[in-house]
């Protein structure tokens, strides 16, 4: 039997007990920060760190949705090639409507929506597929991976498409201008996961979306349309990707093969060192955050030294993804490890 003693004394312990998958991306994010700061002082400076966080939204923006996707159960490997599509489809669509509708903002509209409407149209694809032709997610995605990286190959040519120069001026804002001293990129990820963090935490959407993670068998039972939850994971998604796209083409003006490489590496380490379970069940887009600012500021120290060269920033990536799951399955804890 527990006495009075007994039972303070373990919640004490309960209280005392830090749970890495919470505060370890913060840590890891401040022991970072402290490294860049050491090799350089420059590190800090006001220029560097608004290039930092501005580099951070694009990955920052589609982890938001990659949370979504995994925390119930699924993965999307076509982001990277999705970018790339549309953005090689916004730049020819904004260089032909020149002619009708000139080089200003309408046109710069015209091309953002129809990067929202390529974006959600592509992430249903990728949900329909999954549920409706019951195919494994990492398949599917795998195969629209190369379907749009070839999409955008065939647009250019084998070469490079290029935004017009006078739309280029008009567009160009979006990415190098400021709001209250905050690139307008990061202020659209400030606006991004603040919206992933009520729809995962404070809707029932967010809750059917763990459910689902959790035990998709359990779910059908407990009659969730675990179909179209699942599906709209991949919308959001596509939409997520549509964004970071429209804020990511002004900043070089051109689409080519080459773009979006690697940015579905990035969004899954960014959304598993954040702690979301790689097998679902479990999300969290503020850890989410931290992972984006932890991968864009890793890339950012090794700029700084020569100790690794920058051209290591993928292997660095994919360690840090194998150590990130291995403490999720180890489920570390201070004095505490099961």
């Amino acid at each position: 039997m527990m006495t009075a003693s007994d039972d303070t004394a373990a919640k004490s312990a309960k209280r005392s007990s830090i749970d890495f998958k919470t505060i370890g991306p913060a840590v890891a994010l401040l022991i970072l920060c402290i490294i860049g700061f050491l090799l350089n002082p420059a590190f800090i400076s006001e220029g560097n760190l608004t290039n930092l966080l501005t580099r951070s939204a694009f990955i920052g923006i589609i982890a938001v949705g990659a949370t979504f996707v995994i925390t119930a159960g699924g993965i999307d490997l076509s982001v990277g090639s999705m970018a790339a599509a549309i953005s090689g489809v916004m730049i020819i669509i904004m260089n032909n409507a020149i002619e009708t509708m000139g080089s200003g903002v309408p046109t710069v509209l015209l091309g953002c929506g129809l990067a929202i409407v390529l974006g959600i149209g592509a992430g249903w694809v990728n949900g329909t597929l999954t549920t409706k032709g019951k195919i494994e997610a990492f398949i599917v995605t795998l195969g629209t991976m190369g379907i749009y990286r070839s999409l955008v190959t065939y647009f250019a040519d084998g070469g490079t498409l290029s935004l017009n120069f006078d739309i280029r001026g008009t567009y160009r804002p979006v990415y190098y201008d400021t709001f209250l001293g905050l690139p307008f990129p990061v202020w659209v990820f400030i606006a991004v996961a603040i919206c992933g963090w009520l729809l995962l935490n404070r809707t029932a959407f967010g809750r059917y979306c763990t459910a689902i993670g959790s035990n998709e068998a359990v779910a059908r039972y407990s009659a969730i349309n675990v179909d179209r939850v699942k599906t709209l994971t991949y919308v959001i998604q596509g939409l997520c990707v549509s964004f970071a796209t429209i804020i990511y083409v002004p900043r070089l003006g051109s689409a080519s093969a080459s773009t979006g490489v690697l940015w579905e590496l990035e969004a899954i380490a960014a959304v598993i060192i954040g702690g979301t379970v790689l097998k679902g069940g479990y999300g969290r887009v503020g850890g989410t955050i931290l992972g984006a600012l932890i991968l864009t500021t890793i890339g950012n120290i090794l700029n700084f030294t020569d100790v690794i060269s920058n051209y290591l920033n993928g292997t660095m990536q994919g360690l840090i993804i194998i150590v990130a799951v291995f403490l999720q399955r180890s489920d570390w804890k201070l004095g505490k490890s099961k």
